[in-house]
This record gives structure tokens, C-alpha cells and sequence, in this order.
């Protein structure tokens, strides 16, 4: 028998480690704002710990604003690659995964491409670099995140279009060469993912 027959099945699913510390994260961001009293916060902080289900858990944050999906990139798993290559061929990383505080590519005479939209950051700025010979690598950034593009090209082209400010959010950086070849970076709407999916 349910516990909280009052609660979805989704809300009476126990909590992780992470899920009380995005909440109680949250939390303090409200009380350094002025949406909660200190002693509120402290009251607050003491249900998360108690919480026994997600529930319990998101009770503990009523009343205040839902996250922004760039508050939950950044995670403490371990990253699902650091490396990437094609030599006369093509690589892909996409769909959900840990990129890590560095990721590195090399495409030689191939291409490849890396989709960080539906990616977690294992850290608050992580740097992909991208060398491309005689090759090709495209890198597609989420458009919530900052952006740094610093590589260079030597008879080739190392694009920039993807730059951008973001002010407190998640930040990529992205280097390398494009010798003979070309490194394409693109900005697109990131994906939306419910809180607490996998």
C-alpha cells in the first residue's frame, strides 16, 4: 500500500542525494533574493532532509518559481566520454549524456559532430576542443548556455556563430584547429527534460 495515496506514483518515488540538493539549493537562492525568511529557509532545509518521497521533497519548495532547466546541467555523475575521432569516416555524440570537463575531438579526412543538447555537464564550464585535418566537426550547443569560441583556422574555418552570453548559466568553451578542414559551431533551443528524468 501506498504511504501517500494522495501522491502520483512519479511524487512517491524516494529522493537521491542530488534531487535534496537541487531543492535545498534552491532554497537558499530564494532566501538570498528575499522570497523566504532565514528562519523560513531553516525550517525549509530541515524538511528536505526528512523528506521520505520526491513529494514530500517538492513540498519543501512550494511557492517558489519552477527551476530553469540550466539549473540542473550541471551534475556529479561520471562523464559518458572524453573523446571522440574519425579518420576516413564519421563519429557522433549525442542524446543524453555527461560531458566532461573536457572533451576532446580529432577528425582526419572524416567529420564528426557533437550535440551537447541534451547533454549534463559534469562541471560549471567544460571545454570541448575540436581538430579538425582535412576534416569536418560540427558542435551544437543548447541556446540557454554561454558560449566561448576561441579556435582558430589555417587554411580552413573555424566558425563562431555560436558565441553568446549567459549571465550566471552553464558555460562551454570551445578550441581547437581547423587545418585544411572546418569546425562548424551552432546554437539551437535546447530540449525540455522533466525534472528528475534520467
Amino acid at each position: 500500500m501506498s504511504e501517500h495515496p494522495h501522491l502520483t506514483s512519479a511524487q512517491q518515488v524516494r529522493p537521491s542525494d542530488e534531487d535534496r540538493d537541487q531543492v535545498a539549493l534552491r532554497l537558499q537562492q530564494a532566501a538570498a533574493v528575499g522570497r523566504i525568511e532565514l528562519t523560513e529557509l531553516d525550517q525549509r532545509l530541515s524538511e528536505i532532509y526528512q523528506a521520505r518521497t520526491r513529494g514530500e521533497l517538492a513540498h519543501a519548495a512550494r511557492g517558489l518559481p519552477e527551476p530553469a532547466r540550466t539549473d540542473t546541467l550541471v551534475v556529479r555523475d561520471e562523464p559518458g566520454s572524453r573523446f571522440a575521432f574519425s579518420v576516413f569516416g564519421w563519429f557522433s555524440r549525442r542524446g543524453r549524456w555527461v560531458a566532461p570537463r573536457v572533451f576532446t575531438s580529432l577528425s582526419m579526412f572524416g567529420g564528426g559532430e557533437i550535440d551537447l543538447r541534451d547533454a549534463r555537464f559534469a562541471a560549471q564550464e567544460i571545454r570541448v576542443r575540436a581538430f579538425a585535418l582535412w576534416g569536418y566537426t560540427e558542435v551544437v550547443v543548447p541556446d540557454d548556455v554561454e558560449v566561448e569560441v576561441k579556435g582558430f583556422g589555417l587554411f580552413g574555418a573555424f566558425d563562431r556563430s555560436a558565441a553568446r552570453s549567459r549571465r550566471g548559466a552553464p558555460r562551454i568553451v570551445i578550441s581547437g584547429l581547423a587545418l585544411f578542414g572546418g569546425v562548424g559551431t551552432k546554437a539551437k533551443a535546447a530540449r525540455k527534460v522533466a525534472p528528475g528524468s534520467d
